[in-house]
């Protein structure tokens, strides 16, 4: 059931009334300032996930804290991978939980991830891919596997435990095109959508993560 339920989601992030990102060689995605947070909308998989801004000064900072809830916060927006494939991001969490294993179903919680959906039609959800780059409990950076619940979406740990980085802001770059070739063997060349997701609903144990400055380059 949760394996249907996250294929519709995933494509609900992209149906009808997807804007264009702008053109060029940079693409904002996720600014998080006051004005940009009505493009952001929350889709619940269980409760809701508190998505607020934080700070005083730019950047703003978008705080996610779940207690046994997930849901993800996403935006609708088309981007040409033909011209800005890079997707940049800035994230940090407070704590991971070592003894998750992410592989598993009961283990598929995250203090911070950052995914990308394709989803070339709403008809057909099963067409639906997304890749997920997570801040992983106790897998090592590098390393890819199928989501617990669904084969649609791979997770990649772009960042790992580390207690030196728990605590500090980490700069993240990732070829989506590129990744799209490697875990599905799919030349595309746009996504319909960009979320990021703080959850903790499977094993029941809460987190906090932080967002910043999400955007795509040329290079």
């Amino acid at each position: 059931m949760k394996r249907i339920l996250l294929l519709i989601l995933m494509t609900l992030l992209v149906v009808a009334g997807t804007a264009q990102a702008e053109t060029g060689k940079r693409a904002a995605i996720g600014t998080f300032t006051h004005d940009e947070m009505s493009h952001w909308e929350e889709r619940s998989f269980k409760g809701h996930t508190s998505y607020q801004l934080i700070g005083k000064a730019t950047p703003l900072t978008l705080q996610a804290t779940c207690k046994n809830t997930a849901s993800a916060f996403y935006r609708k927006i088309s981007v040409d991978l033909t011209k800005t494939p890079m997707l940049h991001w800035s994230w940090r969490v407070d704590g991971v939980h070592p003894g998750l294993k992410e592989t598993t179903k009961v283990g598929d919680d995250y203090a911070a991830r950052v995914y990308v959906v394709y989803a070339p039609n709403v008809l057909f959800p099963w067409q639906t891919k997304a890749v997920n780059y997570v801040w992983a409990n106790s897998q090592s950076i590098g390393a890819s596997w199928p989501n617990a619940f669904t084969d649609h979406a791979i997770m990649v740990a772009a960042r790992s435990g580390q207690p030196a980085k728990l605590g500090q802001w980490v700069n993240e770059t990732r070829n989506v095109r590129d990744d799209f070739k490697k875990f599905f063997g799919m030349d595309i060349t746009s996504i319909d959508g960009v979320a990021v997701m703080t959850d903790c609903d499977n094993s029941g144990l809460p987190s906090s993560g932080y967002y910043r400055a999400i955007w795509f380059s040329a290079d």
